[in-house]
């Protein structure tokens, strides 16, 4: 793990930065996007879009340190470029450490979970009878052969 000097100050890019960039577009996308100076010794931490890896940009005396962490499963907490009222917010270096241990440190909002739509056949928990399929269900078996599902028969 980093241990950092409290004199460092850490900047986190809100929303997500291409990870295809390396030491120069990282510096670039510092100065144009965070509006920071990439050379004042300061970190800076960039996340991409699955949000499962993370570089850090950093300027020693005589060059630059690009650290890459990339996560085997989960995500991190990650601001949002629609939610941050800043392209860059600011942490500490215990936020650091936490961030990159797998806690969350920002609020990010709430977390929405993907659900999936049912299909046609599938026999849920909200079905009018058990081991029944849903009404909507019954629509689409009313197909003509050859059409495709979303086609139905009118009858007279």
């Amino acid at each position: 793990m980093l241990s950092l000097p409290s004199s460092v100050r850490v900047f986190l890019a809100a929303g997500a930065t291409d990870m295809r960039k390396s030491i120069d577009g990282l510096a670039a996308a510092t100065r144009r996007a965070l509006r920071q100076d990439p050379f004042t010794g300061d970190l800076f931490v960039f996340c991409n879009r699955r949000r499962d890896r993370v570089k850090i940009l950093y300027w020693e005396r005589s060059g630059f340190w690009l650290l890459h962490k990339r996560l085997e499963s989960g995500t991190f907490s990650w601001p949002s470029a629609k939610r941050a009222s800043y392209a860059t917010e600011e942490i500490d270096s215990a936020q650091l450490a936490a961030l990159l241990g797998g806690l969350v440190v920002l609020s990010c909002g709430r977390k929405r979970c993907p659900t999936r739509r049912p299909r046609a056949g599938d026999v849920t928990a909200s079905s009018p009878r058990p081991g029944r399929a849903r009404p909507e269900a019954e629509r689409w078996k009313q197909t003509e052969p050859g059409r495709p599902p979303g086609w139905r028969v009118e009858r007279s």
